[in-house]
């Protein structure tokens, strides 16, 4: 897929269209006056992420105040579409061209706002449709598979998501319904999740489904369990992570049974939320790994999710060990066999003020002062 160009000002119009997908009652006419809709919010995708397909270009008249592209010009032919159509022609998958007003809300963003990156991971999303389902595919050139679809979409907006269903299944907030989803969500499959698409509003998604498929959009049914990863800049307890990273520390947090925080708390004590710090004994990235140990829990250290993921699998380790977070911190400081040796918190300056930074960011008290 292209890269997308100087026309997100665009991707922020087609927020307004999936909102207004959101809202539209299903009803025995709905289906298909849903679906038209949502063909065009994807041919206007198809004629943002590839401006040769159409002549078209204003905003407002690439959605709808004149003959918009069909969703077959922007996409391949034989694009399955929900409710059971496939589209074998240009003929057969084309809809009719909507005003603007029936295309984008009322209250349209004033030129070179810029979409937020859930928009921008649907818009990823919806340009992939009709790429070849590919079991452990996660890029447009080898294909996708459910979860590789979701982490490069929302990976190419500024979001990191873990890479397998069940990962991002414990990533941002639970949704309490489908009627409460919004577009973006995520909807899962199975606990833990086999299975996990995009939520588009209405009660359809777009996601890469099973092997001889492609990546298309069908109705959502009956997901196990809803999230919402909406990435914020606000603090992780007192602790502010970036907005790309906030989802990945919740989600390893809640994968390893930690205390909330702390995995944040140490990455702002080790690197300054750095993942390309390396120190000068030579413990590497975010969360400041040493290589031997990065290989043996199976990470690259110099990848924030995954180092992420192999701190937070140290850090469990160290809790039932020690029973107590001071302890892990300093055995993740100064080892294992120092905290044994001296039965606690070891009589070093490093450690001692490493364990009181960590959990004074994670709101604790000062544990080896008197």
């Amino acid at each position: 897929m292209n890269a997308i160009p100087s026309t997100l000002p665009a991707l922020t119009d087609l927020s307004n269209a999936f909102n207004q997908l959101a809202s539209q009652t299903v009803t025995s006419n709905g289906p298909s006056a849903f679906l038209q809709t949502l063909n065009q919010v994807q041919s206007t995708i198809g004629a943002i992420l590839d401006p040769k397909a159409t002549t078209t270009t204003s905003t407002s008249a690439t959605l709808g105040t004149s003959a918009a592209p069909s969703l077959a010009a922007g996409l391949s032919t034989g694009v399955p579409l929900a409710n059971g159509v496939t589209g074998s022609s240009p003929a057969s998958v084309s809809a009719p061209a909507l005003t603007a007003s029936a295309a984008i809300a009322p209250s349209a963003p004033s030129s070179g706002s810029t979409p937020s990156p859930i928009t921008q991971a649907l818009a990823n999303a919806l340009g992939e449709v009709g790429v070849p389902y590919v079991w452990g595919g996660s890029s447009p050139t080898t294909g996708f598979d459910c979860s590789g679809l979701v982490q490069w979409a929302y990976g190419q907006a500024g979001i990191d998501l873990p890479r397998v269903a069940d990962q991002q299944q414990q990533v941002g907030t639970k949704v309490a319904s489908l009627a409460q989803a919004q577009p973006g969500d995520l909807v899962f499959y199975g606990n833990p999740a086999y299975h996990v698409g995009i939520y588009l509003g209405n009660g359809y998604m777009v996601d890469a489904p099973q092997t001889g498929q492609t990546v298309q959009i069908q109705p959502v049914g009956s997901p196990t369990e809803i999230r919402n990863v909406a990435p914020t800049d606000g603090p992780v307890g007192s602790v502010a992570a970036p907005s790309n990273l906030a989802p990945v520390f919740a989600a390893a947090t809640q994968a390893y049974h930690l205390p909330q925080n702390l995995l944040a708390s140490v990455a702002t004590a080790e690197s300054g939320m750095n993942p390309s710090a390396v120190s000068s004994a030579g413990a590497e990235g975010i969360m400041q790994i040493m290589p031997q140990t990065a290989a043996s829990l199976g990470v690259n250290p110099m990848d924030p999710t995954q180092a992420i993921y192999g701190a937070a699998e140290l850090l469990s380790q160290k809790l039932a060990r020690f029973g107590s977070v001071p302890l892990a911190l300093a055995a993740y400081n100064a080892g294992d066999g120092a905290v044994e040796q001296y039965g606690g918190i070891p009589p070093y300056a490093q450690t001692q003020n490493y364990v009181n930074e960590v959990m004074g960011l994670m709101g604790g008290q000062n544990v080896t002062s008197g």
